[in-house]
């Protein structure tokens, strides 16, 4: 098994910090978006590093990544057995997504610190307003970690590089960021570009 990571995106840390979880032995390529290999072009159409290979089987979505690994490699589970709490998962990683990940993407993107700062203010506004979920349970709306969780954690994780500050009622969202971060499948698997986030 073969996975091509870009080690400075969020989405292919997610995918590494579910392989760290599930101990799966696999070649992890570090692919910086300038240095594509020729081979990573015919796997993958759209262009993107964040692919990955098992035998004839070519991924490259994280979300299908993601639920691919959990039910190739079940122990441990990662999502819920019941339908109900299976698609509430895939909503919720749905919604992170496209309520912070797409807006992460947009600040990137953007050369103008107006419109950055829009996106940035629209990251800090959504994760400060789900900020009191996480006062609850001690993962994301569960007892039991999951792929939501491994989802968000390379968000929070990149909040002082995306210059994100958050408010004092989100004190619950930063407990949690600090419990994923205590994992030892979490420091596993930071690139060292995402070591050095933190010094």
């Amino acid at each position: 098994m073969t996975f091509y990571s870009d080690p400075t995106d969020p989405a292919c840390h997610a995918v590494r910090y579910v392989l760290s979880e599930k101990a799966i032995n696999v070649d992890v390529l570090s692919v910086e978006e300038d240095s594509r290999p020729e081979e990573l072009n015919d796997l993958n159409p759209y262009g993107t590093v964040l692919t990955l290979v098992d035998r004839d089987l070519v991924l490259y979505d994280e979300h299908i990544i993601m639920e691919y690994l959990d039910e190739r490699f079940p122990h441990p589970p990662l999502m819920p057995v019941d339908p109900v709490s299976r698609a509430n998962n895939r909503l919720f990683r749905f919604r992170i997504r496209w309520d912070i990940y797409a807006l992460l993407e947009e600040m990137d993107a953007t050369t103008s610190k107006k419109e950055a700062e829009e996106y940035r203010r629209g990251v800090r506004d959504t994760l400060t307003a789900i900020a009191g979920v996480f006062a609850q349970k001690p993962f994301f709306m569960s007892d039991e970690f999951s792929l939501v969780d491994a989802y968000l954690a390379p968000v929070l994780w990149r909040l002082d590089h995306y210059g994100i500050k958050l408010p004092p009622q989100a004190k619950p969202l930063l407990t949690y960021g600090e419990r994923l971060f205590a994992r030892e499948s979490f420091h596993a698997s930071l690139s060292e570009f995402e070591q050095e986030l933190k010094g």
